[in-house]
Order: C-alpha cells, then structure tokens, then sequence
C-alpha cells in the first residue's frame, strides 16, 4: 500500500519501453545502467523516482531499455500551484515510456530543517513506503555530484563530507553518477520529450542553484574546465578509500567494544583514523545526532589527552536532558545527564 492519496496505474505498453535512437546520450545512459544493473539489480526490477525533469525521464527511458521491468514513482510535493498536473504530465510520460505501473504520491511537507530538507524527507519517506521491495533509482548525475563534493568541502568535515553520493545505498540508487547532465538533456531531446522545468532549479537563494549556475562555470572557465569531472572522480576514489578505512575502524570497534562502553587503552593504540571513525560509530549507534567534526575531536581528546576534563555534549538528547560522551575507569561511556 503507498502514502494516503497515492493513485495507481497500470501501463499497457509492452515491456521494454520505447527503443532508445543510436545516438551518444543514448549509448552512455544506457552503458550506464547496464553496468548499474548487473552490480546491484542483477533481477532487473526496479522503480524509478520520476519529478518530470530532464535527468529523471531519461533515466526512465534508458532504465526501459536495459532492465526487465521498471515502475515509476511520482512524488507531488504541493509546494506549488499546478504540482498536480505536472506529476500527472509525468505520469502520462512514464505511460508512454512503458512503465509496467506509475504511482503519483501526494505529500505534506512540514517546515522542520528548512524548505529543502523537509521537502526531501517526506519525498524519501514516500518512495521508501510505495517501492514494495524494490530498489528505487535516483537521476543524480556526474554535476550533481561535483555539487555535492563543493558542498562538503565548504562544511570542511573531512574525506566523509566530500565522498559525494553513493551508486547505491541500499534502497536509493544512482547509476546516472558518471553521467553528464548535458547528456540527460540531449537523450530527451532525441526522444522528443518536454521535461517539465523547475523553478525552484533557477532560484538563487539556493546554495546549490548559486553552485551550479554561478561557482561551477567559473571554476570551469577558470581552471581550463574538466572541474566537474575530476570532483566527481575524487568523490569516487574517497569513497573507495572510505569504504576500507570503514571497515577496518568496525574490525576496532569490535575489539574495543566493553558492554555499552569502549575500552580507552585499545582505542589509544590505534591510528587517528581509525580510532576517530570506531568513535563516530559508536555515538551514532547510542543515539547522537547531528555530529560536527568539533564534537568528534572533543570525544577523540578524552582519549588521547586526557587533562581530566568534564564530558562531551553530543546532541540526540531530550528537553533538559543532554547526551555526553564521558571518560571513567579507563572507558568511554555515554549517557543522559541535565
């Protein structure tokens, strides 16, 4: 069952989809999804989240022509007049592309986080509930990405916040991230779609409308071009590099691990990156939210100096109540203080 108010449609076009012409766009989405497919879809079923726009219509088309069956989710945000004819617009287009079923979804979008955050959380909240097992794909591309990897740089958290977006993070999957927006953009030109504009896509009060349209090409004209492309490739080469440090920091966790607690004399031992990675885990997973780097490195001194200094505040607390990070008997604990 989807959200309340969700419709359901079932396409009659034949499995497959509409043939894709043999043009450039056409070959790199779809070696795209090829590849995405056979490393994380190996079935060939999966929902795609459609907006209307350029890079997710294409990704439906391409999807079509490489997978078994694709079902297209359709979230409708009402956070503008006429949203309801343009989720039924893509609707009608995910019809004729031959999806097996399209789902439009009507939202609420609260006010907690600002406009963007609360938009994207009741969006992921939808396709989560709605995508019945399956895996959902995400029209994210290689400029998004580079966006991503500015935005990090600029919170300054080190190699986690510049890793970019993942090709697939189990529901969402991006197998666009090599991708070029200018190619989405041609592959809907070639197949004669409209995709429908956003607005909010040319407002600059967005840091990421003022990325794309004003910092990117500069930097671009600047630096000879190629920015884009070679911050998405550091992203990828961060995330690779990530992923092993990721495990190896779980592998020091689990021997550091004593009940609730995490013993100080092993965590001493071990490199600052490792140790730094084992700690954040260990937060997350006793309920701190919204961890900086500067609370991460406070916990981090209870380890490595230790002047006798009083706990760590770090958030996911309640109403009068903090969560802190404390140093006692040679362990780490954490717990609820006033």
């Amino acid at each position: 069952m989807g959200p309340p108010g969700a419709s359901r449609r079932t396409s009659a076009a034949p499995a497959g989809g509409r043939p894709l012409p043999r043009t450039s766009a056409a070959l790199d989405l779809r070696h795209a999804l090829r590849d995405w497919l056979a490393r994380y879809a190996p079935t060939g079923v999966v929902a795609v989240a459609l907006s209307g726009g350029a890079d997710s219509l294409a990704l439906t088309a391409a999807a079509l022509a490489e997978a078994e069956v694709v079902d297209a989710l359709i979230v409708d945000h009402g956070l503008q007049t006429g949203s309801d004819r343009v989720a039924a617009e893509a609707a009608a287009a995910a019809e004729s592309l031959g999806c097996r079923a399209v789902r439009v979804l009507p939202v609420e979008v609260g006010d907690d986080g600002g406009l963007e955050a609360a938009a994207r959380q009741a969006r992921y909240a939808a396709l989560d509930e709605a995508r019945e097992g399956l895996p959902v794909l995400l029209g994210h591309t290689l400029d998004d990405q580079a966006e991503t990897v500015l935005l990090g740089l600029a919170r300054g958290s080190g190699a986690r916040s510049i890793r970019g977006m993942a090709e697939f993070s189990d529901p969402w999957g991006r197998p666009l991230l090599r991708v070029r927006r200018e190619a989405t953009r041609q592959l809907c030109a070639d197949l004669g779609l409209h995709p429908y504009e956003d607005p909010h896509n040319r407002a600059t009060e967005f840091t990421r409308v003022r990325l794309r349209t004003e910092v990117l090409p500069q930097l671009e004209e600047v630096l000879g071009g190629g920015v884009a492309t070679a911050l998405a490739r550091t992203a990828e080469q961060l995330r690779e590099d990530g992923d092993v440090l990721d495990m190896l920091a779980g592998q020091l966790l689990d021997t550091a691990t004593d009940g609730p607690e995490l013993s100080i004399e092993t965590l001493t031992t071990a490199p600052a990156a490792l140790r730094r990675r084992a700690i954040r885990a260990w937060l997350l997973a006793g309920g701190a939210k919204a961890l900086t780097d500067k609370h991460l490195r406070a916990v981090d001194a209870l380890v490595t100096d230790w002047r006798g200094q009083g706990g760590v505040a770090v958030g996911g607390g309640k109403p009068g109540i903090r969560l802190v990070a404390t140093r006692e008997h040679g362990k780490l604990t954490l717990r609820f203080a006033r």
